[in-house]
C-alpha cells in the first residue's frame, strides 16, 4: 500500500505542492485577521483539500498529454506513463477524481469559490498545452499557480471586498480607513502577481535542462525562442520584479520586522540560485529549482505567520 501511495504521489510530484501551497496558507493568514489569523480547521482542512486536488488535477493532465513527448525525452523516458510503471486509464481516473475532489471541496466553502471551479480546473489543465503553439509558455502556468493565494483568500472571505469600499466611500469615513480598506482589496492581487513573476524565473531556469530537445522536436518556450543566455536574463529580470512586488505586500499589509529578515533571505536565495543555474549542469539546476525555491516559498510562509502572530493573536480554534 505505501509503494503504491509512493508512486502516486511521484507521479504527480506531491512534492512540489511546497511551492505553491505556502502561497496560499499565507493568503488564508492574512485574510482571516479579522479573525485572529485563523479560519477554523473546517476552512483550512477544505483550503488544504482543495489545493492538493487543483495541483493533482493539473499534474495528471500534465503527464497525460506529454506521454509522447517525455518518452522520446531521455530526461523523461522513465516517468510512469511512458515507462508503463502507471495505466493511462488510471492516470485519467486520477484525474477526474481529483477534479471533482476541487469542485466538492469548493462546495463547502464558499459559494463563489463553487462558481468558478471549473474555471480553476480549465485553467491549470489547459496551461500543459500551450507548449506546442507559444513561447510564453511559462506565463500560462505561472497564471494557473496564481490562482491559489487569489481562493484561498475567497476561501475566508468570499469577496475581494472592493463592493464594501465603494459603499464606504459614500460614507463619512475619514480617508486613512478608506485607503487601509482599499490597500486590504489589493492584497491577494498582488500576492498573484508575486507567484506570477517568482514562477516564472525558476520555470524557465527549469526549461534550460530540456532546451535541445524542445528545440529539436518543434516545442515552445522561452528558452527556446530567445536562447539560454538571454532567457537567464528574463528569468532574473522576473525575480527582480517579484522582490518588488514582495515589499509591495509586505507594506500594504503593514508588516515589519520579522517579514524584513524573510525579504532578505529570499532575495539571497533568489540570487544564489541565479548564480547556479549559470553553470548550466543539470545536477545544479535541480538544486536551484527545487531547493531554493522550496526555501523561498516557506520561508515567506512563516514570516507571514509571524507577522500575525505577534500583531493580530494568533490562535487555533
Amino acid at each position: 500500500m505505501f509503494k503504491t501511495l509512493q508512486t502516486w504521489a511521484e507521479f504527480v510530484k506531491l512534492s512540489h505542492t511546497v511551492f505553491a501551497l505556502p502561497f496560499a496558507l499565507a493568503s488564508m493568514v492574512v485574510a482571516a485577521r479579522a479573525t485572529r489569523g485563523w479560519p477554523g480547521w473546517r476552512t483550512f482542512g477544505l483550503i488544504l483539500a482543495a489545493m492538493v486536488c487543483a495541483r493533482t488535477c493539473a499534474m495528471a493532465f500534465n503527464r497525460i498529454v506529454d506521454r509522447k513527448f517525455d518518452a522520446l525525452n531521455p530526461r523523461t523516458a522513465q516517468r510512469h506513463l511512458p515507462a508503463g510503471k502507471i495505466s493511462l486509464v488510471s492516470a485519467w481516473l486520477l484525474w477526474g477524481l481529483s477534479a471533482l475532489g476541487l469542485i466538492a471541496a469548493s462546495y463547502f466553502l464558499k459559494p463563489i469559490c463553487f462558481y468558478l471551479s471549473p474555471v480553476a480546473i480549465a485553467i491549470v489543465c489547459f496551461y500543459s498545452l500551450t507548449k506546442r503553439f507559444t513561447d510564453f509558455t511559462h506565463i500560462f502556468l505561472d497564471v494557473a499557480l496564481a490562482l491559489a493565494p487569489i481562493g484561498a483568500w475567497l476561501a475566508v472571505k468570499g469577496e475581494f471586498g472592493f463592493a464594501s469600499i465603494a459603499a464606504l466611500s459614500a460614507k463619512q469615513i475619514s480617508f486613512g480607513d478608506w485607503m487601509g480598506k482599499a490597500m486590504t482589496g489589493f492584497q491577494p492581487f498582488v500576492l498573484a502577481l508575486v507567484v506570477v513573476f517568482w514562477l516564472i524565473g525558476f520555470d524557465i531556469i527549469y526549461a534550460l535542462q530540456d532546451y535541445e530537445f524542445d528545440r529539436t522536436h518543434g516545442l515552445h518556450s522561452i528558452v527556446v525562442a530567445w536562447g539560454p543566455v538571454n532567457a537567464l536574463r528574463a528569468a532574473f529580470l522576473s525575480h527582480m520584479i517579484m522582490c518588488g512586488l514582495l515589499l509591495t505586500f509586505g507594506l500594504l499589509c503593514r508588516f515589519r520586522v520579522a517579514y524584513t529578515i524573510g525579504w532578505i533571505l529570499i532575495v539571497g536565495c533568489l540570487l544564489l540560485e541565479h548564480w547556479i543555474a549559470r553553470r548550466r549542469n543539470l545536477h545544479w539546476v535541480q538544486n536551484a529549482f527545487f531547493r531554493l525555491n522550496a526555501v523561498v516559498s516557506l520561508a515567506f510562509l512563516m514570516v507571514t505567520v509571524a507577522e500575525v502572530a505577534f500583531r493580530s493573536g494568533f490562535r487555533l480554534q
